[in-house]
């Protein structure tokens, strides 16, 4: 392999903002901050959250002309 062309490896830190979770895996950078991991996910944790942000859901409904 050829020297001075591949960056360094660390073990980083990943950080979930959404519920403070840290856990350790490898990676180019030394820190990782993470909005939503796997242990807050709706996906893994088979809750579901339906946000409705900024009447999305109406906004869609009435550029269909669907009934909600």
């Amino acid at each position: 392999m050829k020297k001075g062309i591949h960056p360094q490896y660390y073990q980083a830190t990943v950080i979930c903002g959404s519920c403070g979770t840290t856990f350790v895996t490898g990676s180019t950078k030394k820190d990782i901050r993470v909005e939503i991991c796997s242990r807050c996910h709706p996906f893994f944790t088979g809750q579901r959250k339906f946000i409705d942000a900024e009447g999305r859901v109406q906004k869609f409904a009435k550029k269909y002309g669907l009934k909600v």
